[in-house]
């Protein structure tokens, strides 16, 4: 499976329109979190961005460093034409584990849920390695099972034994802006880096 969810598998979801997850605009809990940033300066970026509506918001609340990566090429092409005139964006087509940039903010938004759990500890290491002093991941995280995936399962207890090593879990609680299909299966998580 880790193998097979690879550029090729994503790609091809995003030409067959098969994306399932993308509500056609930034999800209310982003929008909460950006909305709590107070530096318009801040180093943000968008993992697994898809069509980076959480992007297209934090232009139009004047974010002037925002960072977009994506595997899937076609929707990294779309982006770049999109937002062509935009300075403030930057988009990278490629994997976000080969990265090398650091950040203030990461913004999770289904990035987690859509990559192999087998990754996990490498999704953590590679938020910590890709965040400056005191950075910080936030968004939201399902709450729930899934029957195969992705979207993957999780649950609070696996994000506590898995993050608390490298961040401050200074929050992870129920979400209440979850849209309703989402209701009651998603946290806010606030995490700092160590």
């Amino acid at each position: 499976m880790e193998n097979t969810l690879n550029q090729t598998y994503w790609d091809d979801r995003y030409q067959e329109n098969n994306i399932g997850w993308d509500i056609g605009h930034v999800s209310p809990p982003l929008k909460i979190c950006i909305d709590q940033i107070k530096d318009k300066n801040a180093a943000i970026l968008i993992p697994g961005a898809g069509n980076a509506y959480e992007a297209a918001y934090l232009l139009s609340e004047e974010f002037t460093n925002i960072t977009i990566i994506d595997i899937a090429p076609s929707v990294v092409i779309k982006l770049q034409e999109k937002y062509k005139n935009y300075p403030a964006i930057k988009i990278i087509s490629g994997d976000f584990f080969e990265h090398e940039m650091k950040f203030d903010i990461i913004l999770e938004q289904t990035f987690f849920c859509a990559i192999n759990p087998s990754l996990r500890k490498k999704y953590v290491q590679k938020m910590h390695q890709s965040l400056n002093e005191k950075g910080i991941l936030t968004g939201v995280l399902f709450n729930r099972s899934f029957e195969g995936g992705p979207p993957f399962s999780g649950n609070v207890e696996e994000y506590n034994v898995l993050f608390s090593e490298l961040f401050h879990i200074n929050k992870m609680e129920p979400c209440l802006h979850s849209i309703a299909p989402r209701q009651g299966h998603e946290v806010m998580i606030e995490f700092i880096k160590k």
